[in-house]
């Protein structure tokens, strides 16, 4: 414990993440000192290969801590105009609006983005949770399209969770991604024409935009830092968990749980940003073809990110609250969504009564301000026990 102990305050000093065997993460269940609130030193998250698979069959798992989080449950959104939780009270994300024109977009159509096309589906929808439109009609040589970020731009290092069900209107481009500029950005991206039921073909597009891709025409799929792969069910016909491991040197793709792929090397960013949802269509065919032939919406379900700071004073915000790293509940193990078990989705820390203060979240029940809710210390020794065995 003394090692935990010493290493913790290099995390944010050093600008990178600790990486913890499976046998040192048990050693966190020690009940030494009890921490004033519990994940206060942090989230425990799993790295690397979930489940085995073709992409390492040795199935190697390590751990790595991150300081700060965001965890946003859109399901308990109402349309704005409707109520007090809506996407435009909150504080954690800012709706966009900007114009590009079809040089800029690079396709036949210029593009629009529109706060109105970010909102709550509405009561009489089956699919709760934030719904990012892309609209059939052309204004003025623009698609209608939408976008939604993070307010934080000092993500640095980390993981970022989505649960998402894409749009089955042909001609649009789904995308979830970290970003810090057109050079350093991580991308998930779907493009609904790609789909093909008929032989159940659901392809998706794993990105790093790099210098090299701007030198190739912004063409990522000719560089080396471009995997296509391929989802083993429907991404239209219901949620699943789409995640991005942002790590030093490496980011890994998954969902579910499963690993869809890994890309390594000097293209992997190495400064802050932000997240971003996104649902456009410019009329490229080579990308995203449309637009569509009638209204698409991409519902996402949540969003969770647990990360490092880039920030001086979020840095000295951890190491004030970080006294006992040892102490029951001083580190939170972040469960995972898995094939077998998807209930870890609708785990959220904050709602938990007993959260760290100086973690900013939405309030589920609406309104602004800061999340100061904390969680019971057994309820995260059953998490880190159930997720071990």
């Amino acid at each position: 414990m003394a090692f935990l102990a010493g290493v913790l305050p290099l995390l944010l000093a050093t600008a990178t993440i600790l990486t913890i065997p499976l046998s040192s993460t048990l050693s966190l269940l020690i009940l030494t000192p009890l921490a004033l609130a519990d994940c206060e030193c942090g989230y425990l998250s799993t790295i690397g290969e979930l489940l085995p698979n073709s992409h390492a069959p040795s199935h190697q798992q390590h751990h790595a801590l991150f300081t700060d989080l965001i965890e946003s449950d859109f399901t308990k959104l109402v349309p704005v105009g409707e109520g007090e939780a809506t996407i435009a009270a909150n504080t954690d994300w800012v709706r966009q609006a900007f114009n590009l024109s079809d040089q800029r977009a690079r396709g036949k159509y210029g593009e629009m983005f529109a706060v109105e096309n970010v909102d709550a589906a509405g009561k009489e929808e089956e699919d709760k949770g934030l719904k990012l439109v892309v609209r059939a009609s052309v204004v003025e040589d623009m698609v209608p399209v939408a976008e939604i970020d993070t307010r934080r731009l000092d993500m640095y290092w980390g993981t970022f969770r989505a649960s998402m069900k894409m749009t089955k209107e042909r001609g649009t481009c789904s995308a979830f991604f970290w970003y810090f500029n057109d050079t350093q950005e991580i991308d998930m991206e779907f493009l609904s024409k790609d789909f093909d039921k008929s032989n159940d073909s659901y392809p998706v597009n794993l990105v790093l935009q790099s210098r090299e891709a701007v030198l190739n025409g912004y063409d990522s799929a000719a560089t080396s830092n471009f995997v296509k792969a391929y989802l083993p069910f429907d991404p239209t016909e219901g949620f699943h968990e789409y995640r991005i491991d942002y790590l030093p040197g490496r980011v890994y793709f998954y969902v579910d749980g499963g690993l869809l792929g890994k890309i390594e090397g000097e293209a992997v960013p190495s400064s802050a940003g932000h997240l971003i949802l996104q649902h456009w269509s410019n009329g490229n065919g080579l990308w995203s073809g449309g637009p569509p032939g009638r209204d698409a919406g991409f519902v996402v379900r949540y969003v969770k990110a647990y990360f490092n700071s880039s920030r001086e004073e979020r840095q000295r915000d951890w190491e004030n609250r970080c006294r006992y790293p040892g102490a029951e509940g001083a580190v939170c193990m972040v469960p995972d969504v898995l094939p077998t078990n998807g209930t870890a989705g609708e785990w959220f820390f904050m709602e938990r009564g007993n959260m760290t203060n100086n973690q900013t979240v939405w309030r589920s029940e609406g309104g602004r301000g800061e999340g100061r809710k904390r969680l019971s210390g057994w309820v995260v020794l059953g998490v880190v026990v159930w997720f071990m065995l």
